[in-house]
Parts: structure tokens; C-alpha cells; sequence
């Protein structure tokens, strides 16, 4: 592949590179757009010494530029990675590709007594945090290996979503310096949440990513068998009128929507379409 002509973004990438570039290949085909160049900047992060074995953790920031009706996109992941070396031997290891969560069956959202005013939910502002964040953790939060729905949350927190339920984590949406609730953290959680609560942060479902707007919200089932694995949220449309989104648990910044270049995804992938309404 001479898409990345840069060595060291190579070398980082290794067996991946393959694999990953031909399905961002297929994906701009289908969109019509045109992959113009790369761009990496790679940080070590971490280095571990054992014996004769090192172990190095590092952060690649990959930039991805697009062309579609004339206009230039720019999509931005960062992608974490290891290698070792043992002795004078050096040991290629792939990326570290995690985009799914852990499963928490809720119930649905129950009514409780929390009162407070219904406010319109503010997309700019949420919109906001997602440019902020997307690439690092706000130290307000606590972060979680799988931190996809974490990052939605605070976005819709930031677009004054109210958190209701709080003390009871299968109840309602909410965080507090010491717990929080199941659909706060857990992807399979935050989907039933937006499709069943009456109250508060609440969902409506709607069936073309094409109707949503930003600040709003699309949940992944990428092996189609009923456990919702990712979320994303909503920051900007292509001259398609097609959803980009901001997303942890892999670092992405205007990344088309459908994820059909990331590993997780397979031909079984569902998906859920919010619109916020609070």
C-alpha cells in the first residue's frame, strides 16, 4: 500500500495496515470521496523494562484527508499501540483496537420522584465538548477502559441533559463524584435508556442517519446479536448530508458514521439512531 508513505506511521501500523486501509478504501468508494493523504505524529507514552525485554506503549495521532464535491474534510483518529524487543529482536504488535463495551441489561427506565424543569437540550454546547474531549479525558470524570458511552454522556451532560435517578444505577441517567448509572457507562444501557425514558434525558428513534442533527446520537451492535457495543455522538454533516461523529474508546474526530473501516465491524452491524429530546 503507498496510501502512507510515511515509515514510521507504517512501522506503527504493521500488519494492520492492510486490512484497515482496504476497507477505508471500499467505505470512500461507497461514499463517493476521495482519500487525499495521511498525516502521523507519534508519542511514546510508556516504557517497560524487564530483564532483556522492553515494552513500549505509544499514541499515534492519524489524520485522514478527504475530498468530496470540492470541499476537504479532515477525519482524526488516535490509535494506541505496542511493540517489544527482546534481547536485539524487535516484536511488531498490532494496535490496540477496542470499541466495544461491557453488556448491562437494564430495565427499563422507571419514573421516580427527582423533580425538576424540562430545558431544551443545547446541541451547540454539547456539540462543544465533543471538540474539546475527543481526544483526552476530562480529569472532572472518572475514565473507564471502555470509555465510548462515558464520553457521550458527558457531551449530553454539557448540552444540559438533567440526570435524574440518582442512587439507584438501574434507574435513570446520572453521575456523582462517586458512582453513577449503568447508562452512563455501559453502551447497552445508554441505548435502552434513550428509546424508553419519559423523563429527563430521553431519545427519539429515528431511521436514516441522514435525520439526525448534531448532538445527537448513534448506537453500534457490530455483531448484529442484541448487545449494543459502541456510541457515538453527532458534530457536523458532509456535503452528503451524511452524520461525522466524535467517539472514545479509540480516539475519533469527524469520522464517517457507519464505521465500516474499523475492525469491530462486521456485515451483522446494527445500528440505532437518537435524536435528543430533553
Amino acid at each position: 500500500m503507498e496510501l502512507i508513505r510515511d515509515y514510521w506511521v507504517r512501522a506503527c501500523l504493521g500488519d494492520y495496515e492492510d486490512e484497515w486501509l482496504n476497507r477505508l478504501k471500499r467505505l470512500a468508494k461507497r461514499r463517493s470521496v476521495k482519500i487525499v493523504r495521511f498525516q502521523g505524529r507519534i508519542r511514546c507514552v510508556q516504557k517497560q523494562k524487564i530483564g532483556r525485554s522492553s515494552r513500549y506503549r505509544y499514541l499515534l495521532h492519524l489524520k485522514i484527508f478527504f475530498q468530496q464535491a470540492g470541499n476537504l474534510y479532515i477525519e482524526e483518529r488516535i490509535l494506541p499501540y505496542v511493540h517489544s524487543t527482546k534481547g536485539n529482536h524487535y516484536v511488531q504488535e498490532k494496535p490496540l483496537n477496542k470499541e466495544k463495551n461491557e453488556l448491562k441489561t437494564p430495565p427499563a427506565a422507571r419514573e421516580n420522584s427527582d423533580s425538576f424543569i424540562e430545558k431544551p437540550f443545547n446541541r451547540r454546547k454539547a456539540v462543544q465538548y465533543a471538540e474539546r474531549w475527543w481526544n483526552e479525558y476530562n480529569p472532572d470524570f472518572k475514565d473507564f477502559p471502555n470509555n465510548c458511552t462515558n464520553f457521550v454522556s458527558q457531551c449530553l451532560l454539557a448540552g444540559e441533559a438533567k440526570m435524574w435517578g440518582f442512587h439507584d444505577r438501574e434507574t435513570g441517567w446520572w453521575y456523582t463524584d462517586e458512582n453513577w448509572s449503568f447508562s452512563w457507562s455501559v453502551a447497552h444501557s445508554l441505548r435502552w435508556l434513550l428509546s424508553s425514558s419519559k423523563k429527563g434525558l430521553k431519545g427519539k428513534e429515528v431511521f436514516s442517519p441522514k435525520e439526525l442533527l448534531p448532538g445527537d446520537i448513534i448506537c453500534y451492535d457490530f455483531e448484529g446479536d442484541g448487545r449494543w457495543d459502541h456510541q457515538a455522538i453527532v458534530v457536523v454533516k458532509d456535503d452528503n448530508n451524511e452524520p461525522l461523529v466524535n467517539a472514545h474508546t479509540n480516539f475519533s474526530r469527524h469520522r464517517y458514521w457507519s464505521y465500516e473501516d474499523s475492525l469491530a465491524w462486521t456485515e451483522n452491524t446494527a445500528y440505532k439512531f437518537f435524536q435528543i429530546d430533553t
